[in-house]
């Protein structure tokens, strides 16, 4: 079947591409061979709206035929870090290579020396997409993606925050403030705090369409500081939940935080009709974390990048 490249027009086409990859994480078992829809709302309002600004006309295509099907999806995350979703039953080397010469010509970013460069991403098992990458000339890069999953029919352990803690739901506008402090020192404990740019972006965190306050979890410090904190985002197709960001701010680390509002958040997702959670991690810290909540590592994502 002939499959046609355009770019992306429209809000419709927005919502078509949600349906197709929750379709495509059905299709491969529920591995994210592909971006779950969360991930791809979180890229789009908080990723694109408040860091690199995209024209989405400009940086995601498509493959679909006449009939307006889609098998295939090209979008960046960052500057020159791409990402191929793809049709389990419609992948044929041919069109994972047409996406790698799109991703080339249109989703390079320009490097300090002048050349340009490409960031693709693969799983370690992904021997088709490998092949084609290390024959484009790709070398494999540091900086892997472990992706972590957890059944909910697991038990979920008791997990109280240290005493004077209180884990509970974001609270309403004039919390925003001192969520997104603690988001700044979480991570950027090394930065001054002079670069910190203010809590605004975080009114496109509650634009998403998977948002729920009730699941924008935090423990809140007996002084009221927001301490720590942890995001889920929970899709009723697929009835699957999504960890993204979780954190805890330097000061109030190693005081059970970070488990407290993970198993509140699970809690919760059972709570909802969830079945399975989703997280993952490439810093230290995540990969010590998530193993005591019960997340277990079943993917490894790794970059491979070309020198244009």
């Amino acid at each position: 079947m002939k499959w046609a490249l355009r770019r992306y027009r429209d809000e419709e086409d927005y919502w078509r591409i949600r349906d197709f990859l929750r379709q495509v994480f059905q299709l491969n078992g529920r591995r994210e061979l592909s971006w779950q829809v969360a991930r791809l709302d979180y890229w789009r309002w908080h990723v694109n709206e408040n860091i690199v600004r995209f024209r989405l006309e400009d940086v995601v295509f498509l493959w679909e035929n006449e009939d307006g099907r889609i098998a295939a999806v090209l979008n960046p995350e960052g500057k020159g870090e791409v990402f191929l979703q793809v049709h389990p039953g419609l992948r044929t080397p041919e069109l994972e290579e047409e996406m790698l010469v799109t991703a080339e010509k249109n989703l390079a970013t320009s490097r300090s020396n002048g050349q340009h460069r490409v960031r693709v991403w693969a799983t370690e098992h992904d021997d088709l997409r490998r092949d084609i990458l290390l024959r484009r000339g790709y070398a494999k890069g540091e900086g892997s993606d472990y992706q972590r999953r957890r059944s909910l029919d697991a038990p979920i352990l008791e997990a109280p925050p240290a005493p004077g803690y209180a884990v509970r739901s974001l609270g309403g506008a004039e919390e925003l403030p001192a969520r997104s402090w603690a988001s700044w020192k979480a991570f950027h404990p090394d930065d001054p705090d002079e670069r910190y740019e203010g809590w605004e972006w975080y009114h496109n965190i509650q634009r998403i369409p998977l948002y729920r306050r009730d699941l924008d979890i935090v423990a809140i410090a007996p002084n009221d500081e927001v301490a720590s904190f942890c995001t889920v985002w929970y899709d009723d197709v697929t009835r699957t939940g999504y960890f993204e960001p979780v954190g805890t701010a330097p000061s109030h680390q190693r005081r059970g935080l970070g488990k407290a509002v993970i198993r509140e958040g699970l809690r919760r997702l059972k709570r909802l009709g969830a079945t399975v959670a989703y997280v993952h991690a490439e810093t230290k810290g995540g990969n010590a974390l998530y193993p005591l909540v019960g997340f277990t590592e079943y993917d490894l994502s790794e970059p491979w990048a070309k020198e244009l």
